[in-house]
């Protein structure tokens, strides 16, 4: 299989390819694999599910409840209240996982190879900017959810803006809060396309290069980039915490939103 990959020229296309088309909705190469990872993810959490109701303590089963008690202890601490990051860990920890199945599928020998009518049948979720972009968004939309639910409709609006007559310095805060919104969904989004895309066109170039050699030189680069996707999984779950926090009051926030209700 690396020999198949290494003979072939190595392309690269930012955009999917789209394979057919069902009705007026088209289906492209990544979200066929991203659905294998959809299936895939699904899979292990209702295995997991049943093995815990059984009282299985298999050592996957362990590796499983430490995953979730360490990511646990990271939203209690980013959020800094229990209730909030029990529900918060929905979302983050199933983003976290998705994004890491999927960059571990998409460095399988067979994603680029495997061929139909000429089109890519396979590739990898995070290197279609629409998926991380959409789910940027998700995580961004959720932020301003929780923000809404904490301080109100109203409330959440007061932080952005901000009459420059009585406070100027802080009405100018609000603006750049305002385009830091739009620059952190965004960001997020570029930071894993631009990581996982880049990964396997790196992958792709170095076993051109190499050659029939590729059995050799491609293992390392193939560590490399499961070390890689791993941490990009765990800094998109990371960022949705951590901008979901950034809209929850702290104890001062708290304070004041609470005299601004009773003036």
């Amino acid at each position: 299989m690396l020999t198949t990959i290494a003979s072939a020229t190595p392309t690269v296309s930012v955009a999917p390819e789209t394979l057919f088309h069902i009705g007026s909705m088209p289906v492209t190469n990544s979200q066929m694999l991203g659905t294998l990872g959809v299936l895939i993810l699904l899979t292990i959490m209702f295995g997991a599910v049943r093995a815990v109701r059984k009282g299985s303590r298999s050592r996957l089963m362990h590796l499983m409840l430490w995953a979730f008690e360490s990511l646990y202890d990271t939203t209690v601490e980013v959020i800094g209240d229990k209730a909030v990051a029990r529900k918060v860990m929905p979302l983050s920890v199933t983003l976290l996982f998705f994004f890491l199945i999927n960059n571990w599928l998409g460095i399988l020998p067979f994603v680029g190879a495997v061929k139909y009518h000429g089109t890519e049948v396979f590739r990898g979720a995070a290197a279609d900017m629409n998926m991380t972009f959409a789910l940027a968004i998700i995580s961004m939309t959720t932020a301003q959810v929780w923000a809404i639910r904490k301080h109100g409709f109203l409330g959440n609006i007061r932080r952005y803006l901000i009459s420059p007559l009585k406070d100027p310095l802080h009405s100018f805060e609000g603006v750049l809060e305002i385009v830091a919104e739009f620059s952190r969904t965004l960001a997020l989004s570029l930071r894993i396309f631009g990581n996982v895309f880049g990964g396997e066109v790196l992958l792709a170039v170095i076993a051109y290069l190499s050659s029939y050699a590729a059995s050799l030189s491609l293992p390392l680069f193939y560590v490399l980039e499961l070390f890689v996707g791993a941490v990009q999984a765990y800094v998109f779950f990371m960022l949705t915490v951590a901008f979901i926090s950034l809209g929850l009051p702290n104890g001062e926030d708290a304070h004041a939103d609470a005299a601004a209700d009773k003036a």
